[in-house]
């Protein structure tokens, strides 16, 4: 089936200008779509109004419409009001799917406006929206009927498919790891020289820079890194540079231990602006209790960085010990310590060759995009989809090309 063939109607709380990893994988994935072929029609699911734009109003974009549906306080309202402009829009005729693209409320809905349409539903699951999910009382009746329901679930992690097809063994579920733009992610020479100056007036002397970036929750495992750091007895080999919101016992933690661990802190920095302090660190940590497929590793392989990470969901599924990174069990302090004593005497440029290879051969967001295209096809064509193990594709990448934001900004211990 050809592209042009399909239009989903995609449901998502997570989309530009908001920020964060969601919403960046939503807008890859939907302009990808979009820049296939496909019409993609986007729900967006806010809060809130957004001041100057207007809301339960169908805007026509390049490969696809836009409704803004703002839920305020009354969401029951708000979709009542949604599926009003949607229907009342000769387009919505052409829609060839619904895809409720992880979050809590696209999946309440994705079944609802599936059987209306009547078209099949695609539910895909990132990671939070699944782990919380699965054991809240309120919430797992929402995730079951959701699932039940779809026509295929996929997942960014082994893991969650797993998962997913031990509760239901009758719902196809498909792997489609996070991609990429790799011609758009890229060092340009200003961001290593400001990255090299920052070290220089920052880091002390021949210590390594360790990167936590993004939303460091408790999952994310901030605060069992920090206690297994300082424990390895490895402390003074490394600088921490910690990007984005902390978990507050990470803070409670730094202030208590300010004397003994190198640190500095940044704001919550959009994705281009995050380049320069990338290219400053030599490992990136994630070291996760459970997870997804983090956008920060799939960007730091693309730069040729390492991550050290526990051995779970998205690090275990494309990560090799050694090779990409270091790897230790969920949880274990002795392993991470180990891991960080290879981190101190191993060259993180060794391994940067493997770590671009990973990104061009894998994770490149044109093989995301055909992941995405051939699962929607395969939906309407009524065949059940392979399984996830059949499905890591290779890329046909190009080269990548610099882009670059200035450095700036940062609190230091």
């Amino acid at each position: 089936m050809t592209p042009d063939a399909l239009r989903p109607l995609w449901l998502t709380e997570t989309y530009p200008p908001a920020r964060g990893g969601m919403a960046q994988s939503c807008d890859r994935i939907v302009r990808g779509l979009r820049g296939a072929g496909a019409t993609v029609d986007v729900l967006h699911v806010l809060p809130r109004a957004r001041p100057g734009s207007p809301s339960f109003a169908i805007q026509r974009q390049a490969g696809g419409r836009y409704l803004a549906c703002p839920v305020d306080d009354d969401p029951p309202h708000a979709f009542n009001r949604a599926w009003s402009a949607l229907d009342a829009d000769p387009a919505t005729r052409d829609i060839t799917h619904v895809v409720a693209f992880g979050g809590s409320r696209p999946i309440t809905v994705g079944p609802v406006l599936a059987a209306w349409l009547g078209v099949p539903l695609v539910t895909l699951i990132r990671g939070n929206d699944f782990d919380s999910a699965v054991f809240s009382a309120r919430r797992r009746p929402l995730l079951a009927d959701a699932f039940s329901r779809s026509a295929l679930v996929a997942a960014v992690a082994r893991d969650k498919v797993e998962k997913i097809s031990a509760l239901h063994p009758d719902v196809p579920v498909r792997w489609i790891p996070n991609g990429i733009d790799l011609d758009a992610w890229d060092l340009a020479p200003s961001d290593r020289a400001a990255a090299a100056a920052w070290r220089a007036a920052t880091v002390p002397e021949g210590r390594r820079v360790l990167g936590l970036f993004g939303h460091l929750k408790p999952k994310k495992g901030g605060a069992f890194f920090l206690d297994a750091l300082l424990r390895s007895g490895r402390a003074e080999a490394f600088h921490l540079l910690l990007a984005g919101e902390l978990d507050p016992e990470m803070d409670a933690w730094l202030a208590e231990h300010r004397d003994r661990v190198s640190w500095t802190t940044l704001p919550f920095l959009d994705r281009f602006e995050l380049l320069p302090w990338y290219a400053a660190c030599d490992w990136m940590v994630i070291p996760s209790f459970y997870d997804g497929l983090p956008n920060v590793l799939v960007e730091a392989v693309a730069l040729g960085i390492p991550v050290i990470g526990s051995r779970v969901a998205g690090m275990a599924d494309v990560l090799t010990d050694g090779e990409t990174g270091l790897l230790f069990d969920v949880g274990d302090e002795a392993g991470c310590g180990w891991a960080l004593e290879r981190a101190a005497t191993l060259d993180p440029a060794a391994l940067a060759a493997a770590c671009r290879r990973l990104a061009v051969e894998r994770l490149d967001a044109r093989t995301e995009t055909g992941r995405y295209l051939a699962a929607l096809s395969d939906v309407l064509g009524d065949r059940r989809p392979a399984p996830a193990s059949d499905l890591v594709a290779v890329g046909d990448p190009a080269p990548p090309t610099a882009s670059a934001e200035p450095l700036a900004g940062g609190r230091s211990s």
